[in-house]
C-alpha cells in the first residue's frame, strides 16, 4: 500500500488501521501511504506541507466531522485555500475530489461517516454490522440502558459506545480494523463501497 507520491492524512491509528483493512480486501486501490497525525489540530496545520511536498502527486484527508460537519469542512477548505486550492463550497456525497494542477496534486477530502451527517469514524464501522446480527441490537440496548448519571461518556460519544459495546462480543474483542480483517464487519455496503471508490480515484 505505501506509495510517498500518494498520501492519506487520518487523525489517529483507528482511522489508519480501518482503511488499511478495507484496502486489503479492495485489491484494485492503487498504493498510498496513510500518514496518521495524531489528532485533528496536527492533521489540519500539516494539510499545506503535505500538499507541497515534492513530487507528491495526490493527497486524501479524512477527518470526522463529529458535531459540526460544515464547520469541519470550512476548517479543512481554509487550509487548502491557503495554497491556492478551490475547493467546492460543500462536500461531495462520494467523497470530494479536487483535480490537481501543474504546482499542486489532486486532492481528495471524506467528511466521517458520510459526508452528509455529523459523526465519527465508530458511525461509518455501524453501517459494516451485518443487518442480521443478533447481538448488535442488545448491544445499542445496553448502552442505552445505562443510566446517565452512571455513564463516562458525553451524550454525542454514544454511537461509539456502542460500535465498542459490540466489538468486546466478537470471538476475540478486537479493535474496528481488526474486526474487519475477521470478516466480522462487511466491505460490501453502500457506504464502504464508496469510500473504497473514492480512494481509487483518488489515487489512480
Amino acid at each position: 500500500m505505501d506509495n510517498n507520491d500518494c498520501v492519506l492524512l487520518v487523525e489517529g491509528p483507528n482511522d489508519k488501521h480501518v482503511v488499511r483493512h478495507l484496502c486489503n480486501f479492495h485489491k484494485e486501490v492503487p498504493k498510498f501511504c496513510i500518514l496518521d497525525k495524531e489528532g485533528i489540530e496536527v492533521l489540519l496545520e500539516d494539510i499545506g506541507s503535505e500538499i507541497l511536498a515534492p513530487g507528491r502527486k495526490a493527497v486524501g484527508i479524512v477527518v470526522d466531522a463529529n458535531d459540526d460537519l460544515d464547520a469541519r469542512w470550512r476548517s479543512v477548505a481554509d487550509r487548502l485555500q491557503e495554497e491556492n486550492i478551490e475547493v467546492p463550497r460543500t462536500p461531495k456525497l462520494t467523497g470530494t475530489l479536487i483535480e490537481g494542477t501543474t504546482r499542486t496534486p489532486r486532492v481528495g477530502i471524506w467528511l466521517m461517516p458520510n459526508n452528509e451527517l455529523p459523526g465519527e469514524l465508530e458511525n461509518f464501522v455501524s453501517e459494516m454490522i451485518p443487518d442480521d446480527d443478533p447481538v448488535w441490537p442488545l448491544a445499542k440496548d445496553y448502552i442505552d440502558g445505562i443510566p446517565e448519571d452512571n455513564r463516562k461518556f458525553i451524550k454525542k460519544k454514544i454511537p461509539r459506545a456502542k460500535v465498542h459495546a459490540w466489538l468486546a462480543t466478537r470471538e476475540e474483542p478486537r479493535k474496528m480494523g481488526a474486526a474487519i480483517g475477521a470478516r466480522d464487519l462487511h466491505v460490501d455496503g453502500i457506504l464502504s463501497t464508496a469510500f473504497v471508490e473514492w480512494l481509487r480515484q483518488l489515487f489512480e
